[in-house]
This record gives C-alpha cells, structure tokens and sequence, in this order.
C-alpha cells in the first residue's frame, strides 16, 4: 500500500512540474503555488522525492532475510 501512494506522489509530483514548465496547473495543487512559485517548485519537488522514498522503504527488507 506504502508503494502505491509513494507511486502517486511521484506521478502527480512530476506531472505538475511538467505542466508548470508550459503554464498549465493541476487544478487541486493550484494552492502549492498561492505562497509563491519557488514555494510550489520546492513542495512539488519534495512530493517526488518523498514518493521514490516511500516506494524505497515499502520494497527494502530491512530484516536482512532473503
């Protein structure tokens, strides 16, 4: 379950950031970018990076065992 919202943090993060590179912004994100849009670029970012995280620690055996 962890991977699959690490998945959509990382698809929706990049989808915005793609989008605000022609113009476009998703619609229910609009409010990343009220503060400012560094702000949003920033919180955008860490949605991606927290999403690779996620799917990071949901895949790795931390116990060691095969």
């Amino acid at each position: 379950m962890l991977s699959l919202i690490g998945f959509l943090l990382v698809v929706t993060g990049f989808l915005a950031l793609v989008y605000s590179l022609v113009g476009l912004k998703l619609s229910f994100l609009v409010w990343l970018d009220k503060p400012g849009p560094l702000f949003g670029l920033v919180m955008k970012l860490g949605m991606v990076i927290l999403g690779f995280v996620l799917v990071y620690f949901d895949q790795t055996d931390f116990k060691g065992e095969a």
